[in-house]
């Protein structure tokens, strides 16, 4: 799985994300201070309208206090009103800064630790860790910190008001303290395990969706669902850990917050019967521990939702350890030309697929890869473009290696286009200018013209959004932002894989002629792509055992001219 920050780091990032609005958090804690103040003048009033009622009082007396304390409610009201609103509009920055910086995150994350995390763990937290996320920023967090204010601010005004009315409340104290403590020591764990098992679920759902046809013909559906079946108990038997932890947690809580103003009020009368309160000390204690409740039973209930905020928090800020550490400026390549020196390279450890490649391409030069479907083609292409490191052995560009370049560098000299290719949500202009933000329409409609797509392209202009291409004109669009993009060297793995040969055909010759005096890797299983090339390696069980041109290895007999009698039926 990709890496999960931290309890330190998540605290530090979560702190940057909030002090990056000082402003905004000054005024949403003062709003809510104000809002809670405005709060505490209720009980006293209640306090001192019962003794005045007690010892005989005027109507107009019991009507001033009355309309005070409205006053008060009224201006609580509005304040929450604000509070909550400036909240939302601090919560709903800090959630897109979170957004942003997690997509640039998951972009830098390098392809081969995506392709062993699997796909399931990354969708999960860019879906379900996200939303959590989201819910507890913008309703746990702020649920909270206004409870914590509210209480200290309450337990404040009972110490102003009847200090000795606090000893009765630290009843609850050791309830409170031993059971959050217990709770806290396990829940972090417990939502983690649980985030993992519901990754680990959808990601074998991915997979057997993906390759349900493969699934079928192979007869493995029982095996499937026997799998998905295993996953979901592994699911359940998490979640149901976290639910044994709330079932304890919670009625101990309940039980410990609910206690302190029942003790109160009966120690408070006793206290009134000795005469250290008074009977609106008494009552004015009271109301405020049973507005106490209000604010606790938020934290305790959110700070379970925010355990799972947490847990999501974490695996969010993870991704960012699994990005590829910045690679500062360092020499640069005296020349294109791009070398392989004994390249080994493994999936697992002690397997190599690749053994020990030697390979020099010239500036300029269209080398072909060819060879039986896993014999490394494509494998070696990812090494050739800079996404996979080589186990042992380098890959040099201009005798810098492809690893020591910064990868915005990297992909300015080398660039890999496969047989995936994607069309994204927005106009075919958007689209084009992923590759060049700078582009202008003259030099979209060229690179369009180079790869043979302008006749639809036109046909759909280039602000159209309702993008619902053929695979080949997803091909071509692909290929259109490599010709905006103006790499030196390509890395072509199948990429007219899915347009009928007659078309590829005519597309490789536009693409040659726009590539003129750049260096082209293709690999395919179209020969005539290896005819038109300059020299041709033949890729057998990871190493190359045949190297020339389409001539000479025709002329001599081996298994790239077997290849070449099979292609035309021989």
């Amino acid at each position: 799985m990709l890496p999960i920050a931290g309890r330190a780091e998540v605290r530090a990032y979560l702190r940057g994300l909030f002090v990056a609005y000082p402003g905004r958090l000054a005024g949403v804690l003062t709003l809510h201070l104000v809002a809670a103040a405005a709060g505490l003048a209720a009980p006293p009033l209640l306090g001192t309208l019962v003794e005045r009622v007690a010892a005989g009082t005027t109507t107009w007396t019991v009507d001033r206090i009355a309309l005070a304390i409205a006053g008060f409610v009224i201006a609580q009201a509005v304040l929450v009103r604000y509070a909550r609103l400036a909240a939302s509009k601090l919560a709903e920055l800090v959630l897109a800064r979170l957004r942003e910086e997690f997509v640039e995150g998951v972009l830098a994350i390098p392809l081969s630790t995506v392709e062993r995390a699997g796909t399931g763990d990354l969708l999960s937290r860019a879906s379900r860790d996200v939303a959590q996320t989201s819910h507890s920023v913008e309703a746990a967090l702020p649920a909270i910190v206004v409870g914590v204010l509210q209480m200290l601010l309450t337990i404040g005004a009972i110490a102003l008001v009847a200090p000795l009315l606090l000893l009765p409340a630290l009843v609850a104290v050791p309830a409170l303290y031993y059971g959050s403590r217990w709770y806290f020591r396990r829940a972090p764990g417990g939502y983690l395990r649980e985030s993992a098992a519901f990754a680990q679920m959808a990601d074998g759902l991915a997979e057997t969706v993906e390759g349900a046809r493969t699934v079928e013909t192979l007869g493995r559906q029982s095996q499937r669902i026997e799998r998905t079946q295993a996953q979901l108990t592994g699911l359940y038997a998490a979640a149901r850990y976290t639910l044994s932890l709330r079932t304890v947690w919670f009625p101990v809580t309940e039980f410990a917050y609910a206690l302190p103003a029942a003790v109160t009020l009966v120690a408070g009368g006793w206290f009134v019967t000795q005469g250290w309160s008074t009977v609106g000390q008494v009552t004015a204690a009271v109301l405020y521990l049973v507005a106490i409740i209000d604010p606790l039973d938020r934290i305790l209930s959110y700070f379970d939702e925010m355990q799972l905020g947490l847990a999501s928090f974490a695996r969010l800020v993870g991704v960012r350890s699994a990005t590829a550490p910045p690679v500062m400026s360092g020499p640069k390549p005296v020349d294109d030309r791009l070398v392989a020196k004994d390249v080994r390279y493994s999936y697992v450890d002690g397997r190599d697929v690749l053994h020990g490649i030697d390979l020099a391409i010239r500036p300029g030069e269209r080398l072909a890869m060819v060879g039986p479907s896993g014999a490394g083609k494509s494998t070696l292409g990812r090494l050739l473009a800079g996404i996979h490191a080589p186990r042992a052995g380098s890959i040099e560009l201009g005798t810098v290696p492809l690893s020591e370049l910064p990868l915005d560098d990297l992909r300015r000299h080398v660039a890999l286009v496969t047989q995936e290719h994607h069309v994204f949500i927005g106009t075919l202009r958007e689209n084009l200018t992923l590759a060049r933000a700078d582009a202008t329409d003259e030099q979209l409609f060229t690179a369009l013209a180079t790869v043979d797509a302008l006749d639809w392209a036109m046909a759909l202009g280039l602000g159209a959004t309702d993008l619902s291409l053929t695979p080949a004109q997803a091909q071509q669009l692909a290929l259109a932002r490599l010709v905006l993009a103006d790499p030196h060297t390509l890395v072509l793995d199948e990429a007219t894989s899915l347009i009928d040969p007659r078309a590829a055909r005519h597309l490789e010759r536009s693409l040659a002629g726009a590539l003129e005096g750049r260096t082209v890797v293709a690999i395919a299983h179209r020969l005539f792509s290896a005819h038109d090339a300059d020299r041709v390696a033949v890729v057998e069980d990871g190493r190359i055992t045949e190297l020339g041109s389409h001539d000479e290895l025709v002329e001599a007999g081996g298994a790239y001219a077997a290849l070449w009698r099979s292609w035309h039926g021989r």
